[in-house]
């Protein structure tokens, strides 16, 4: 075993080094945990995916904690992330538990945490939890279980229906009748994850049209990764045309990244949602408190902060990072390049679903169509072009290729890429990775992932013949070392 939490949790290989023995040392650092900081009777809240056996998993997770005295608040169901992230403050619970790697490949499965505020679990407690997996990955035999039915019975684990709830509070965010009325057709695409079903029961039933595209539950995710970007979407894009449709929404597998797509169906990348969002935030609900991006972020956001007079926070990339961040500095929301966005009047931790719901908001009170906010937002905080390039690698060969980038990118101090100059470079404080700022406000960033063996090279541009060759300057950099 070698478990390491990443950006957001721990994710690896099922049967490889994601196996049983490894969710339960995972769950007892959790119990153990709970119990040293007194919240034993409050609980851990315990959820699952979609993927392959994670219901399995979820139940091994749920005797592991239960034989610790611990009382379990177990999902009847899979369900979106966010659901249990509510589930853990509406109960009340100490932390708790989900069984996912998000949008990962198929082939992964994953262990995420959160903080009783509903939050990704900060790095003070990860080190913690940490501190006492690593002692036990060598002796899963140490590990204290109690048989499901046996803990069932005694009352320890209770088991829950996540969705009502969830959909409740979601509910009382937005008139989800004008949603129904407005007589738009929305196509949602859900990768066959955890929220298929829950658009039709939020905007559907009425005048409004939703085309939900896989929502039937398939392990594989039709053989793409379940991450709401091009070209995992693309019989999405085309459905929006064909359908006739005034917008598309999507999620990624564990329905807390959110996609977007214009009626003609045109993929609009993530950094554009953000700005449409703050932007929404801003002109439509008149907020005007902080909001935190991650280090990967579109430069569209300072200048909407400066428009807006909001301020902007910036920290590493990860939800365990943006969730305190808000919450030290009141922020109205946070985001991150992934498509993940929070949002303080819901919850400190990415919702897909809401972030969707808030530009058909954004439509709804506009009366304007996507291709029209996004040219209006262009000509008001833009031009931005973007595009992320994912390097593969090897389990076998990540470290040393690790090694070999940073000690590169540490080095490196070009004065030009792709023929601008090199205004400043900044070597990131999580010591993954470097970000190069150029003289007209583009920038390039080259990051070493902390869940998945691969390097993520990221550019945004102001004109769209520059990303490509910035982009390659970037994976010359990494091919190069």
């Amino acid at each position: 075993m070698n478990i390491v939490f990443g950006t957001d949790g721990w994710r690896a290989r099922i049967a490889d080094e994601y196996t049983f023995d490894a969710v339960r040392v995972c769950a007892q650092s959790v119990a153990e945990w709970v119990q040293r900081n007194g919240g034993a009777d409050r609980g851990v809240v315990i959820g699952f995916d979609r993927r392959f056996a994670s219901e399995h998993f979820a139940a091994a997770a749920a005797e592991v904690v239960a034989a610790h005295e611990v009382n379990v608040h177990l999902a009847t169901a899979a369900a979106p992330t966010q659901s249990f992230s509510w589930a853990t403050m509406r109960r009340k619970a100490k932390a708790g538990i989900v069984i996912t790697a998000s949008h990962n490949p198929w082939t992964d499965n994953g262990f995420k945490v959160k903080a009783e505020t509903g939050a990704a679990a900060g790095p003070a407690m990860l080190q913690e939890l940490e501190a006492i997996i690593h002692p036990l990955e060598a002796h899963p035999e140490k590990v204290r279980r109690t048989a499901f039915d046996d803990a069932k019975k005694k009352g320890r684990i209770q088991e829950f229906d996540p969705a009502p709830d969830y959909l409740s509070h979601v509910a009382e965010l937005f008139d989800l009748e004008a949603f129904r009325g407005a007589g738009y057709t929305v196509v949602c695409e859900t990768l066959f994850g955890s929220a298929s079903g829950y658009f039709p029961r939020l905007i559907g039933g009425g005048k409004t049209k939703v085309v939900e595209l896989h929502a039937e539950r398939n392990p594989y995710f039709g053989g793409v990764n379940p991450e709401p970007i091009p070209p995992n979407i693309d019989e999405f894009l085309r459905r929006i045309p064909a359908e006739r449709a005034n917008v598309g929404l999507a999620v990624d597998g564990d329905a807390d990244r959110a996609g977007l797509a214009d009626e003609h169906g045109t993929f609009v990348t993530t950094l554009t949602l953000y700005a449409l969002l703050m932007w929404y935030l801003c002109e439509v609900r008149g907020l005007r408190q902080p909001v935190v991006k991650t280090v990967n972020m579109t430069s569209m956001v300072d200048r909407l902060g400066e428009r807006y007079g909001v301020k902007v926070y910036e920290v590493p990339v990860g939800f365990k990072y943006i969730g305190p961040k808000m919450q030290e500095t009141g922020a109205m929301m946070g985001g991150e390049e992934s498509g993940g966005f929070g949002f303080a009047m819901h919850l400190p931790e990415r919702d897909g679903i809401v972030a969707d719901l808030f530009f058909l908001d954004f439509m709804l009170k506009t009366k304007k169509t996507p291709s029209e906010l996004i040219a209006e937002l262009m000509k008001m905080a833009g031009p931005s072009f973007y595009l992320r390039r994912d390097l593969h690698f090897s389990a076998a060969e990540y470290p040393a290729v690790k090694e070999r980038t940073m000690r590169t990118l540490r080095e490196a101090a070009p004065e030009k890429l792709a023929g601008h100059p090199v205004a400043r470079i900044v070597h990131l404080d999580t010591n993954d990775g470097t970000k190069f700022f150029l003289d007209d406000g583009s920038w390039l960033l080259v990051r070493l992932s902390g869940t998945e063996p691969l390097v993520r090279v990221y550019a945004e541009t102001k004109e769209e013949r520059e990303l490509a060759p910035l982009l390659d300057a970037g994976v010359k950099i990494v091919k190069g070392a």
